[in-house]
C-alpha cells in the first residue's frame, strides 16, 4: 500500500452499513479498581481485553470494527469501582446491543485466579458509550 492509499484510508469518511459516520468510534476499558493492580498488570489486562474485543467485533459487528480501524482505533481507560460495578455496566451495554468482553486474570502474579480485571466495551459510536461510561474517571 502506498503512502497516499494509507493516508486516504486513515482520513476517508467512515461508513457503517453504507451510512456516513459523523462521530468518532471508540473502545472503552473499565478497570476494576478494587483489585489495586500495578501499572504493568493493568497494561497486560487491557492488552488481553483489546485483543479479545477486536476479534469479537470483527466477527459480530464488522461495520463498527471497520469504522474503528479507519478512525485510528481510539481507546479509553476508565476506573470502575469493583466487579459488581463492571457487571452492572455489562448488563446496560448488552441491553443496548453494545459488544462487551470480560477479562479474568489467570492468577499467576498479583491477584487471585478468576478475578474480573477489565470490562471492554465496543468498539461503538461515542454517543452510545458516553451515557454509560462518561461519568467514570479516566485511569
Amino acid at each position: 500500500m502506498g503512502i497516499r492509499s494509507f493516508i486516504h484510508r486513515l482520513t476517508a469518511p467512515r461508513r457503517i452499513g453504507g451510512v456516513l459516520i459523523e462521530e468518532d468510534v471508540k473502545m472503552v476499558f473499565v478497570i476494576n479498581s478494587e483489585l489495586k493492580m500495578g501499572k504493568g498488570k493493568i497494561a497486560a489486562q487491557v492488552g488481553h481485553a483489546a485483543v479479545s474485543s477486536t476479534l469479537k467485533s470483527g466477527e459480530k459487528t464488522p461495520h463498527l470494527f471497520e469504522a474503528w480501524l479507519a478512525a485510528g482505533q481510539k481507546k479509553i481507560c476508565v476506573k470502575g469501582k469493583d466487579a459488581g460495578h463492571l457487571l452492572e455496566l455489562e448488563k446496560k451495554c448488552k441491553s443496548l446491543g453494545i459488544n462487551t468482553v470480560k477479562t479474568h486474570d489467570a492468577g499467576h502474579t498479583q491477584i487471585p485466579s478468576g478475578s474480573l480485571t477489565v470490562l471492554s466495551l465496543g468498539p461503538d459510536i461515542e454517543s452510545n458509550l458516553d451515557p454509560i461510561t462518561g461519568d467514570l474517571k479516566l485511569l
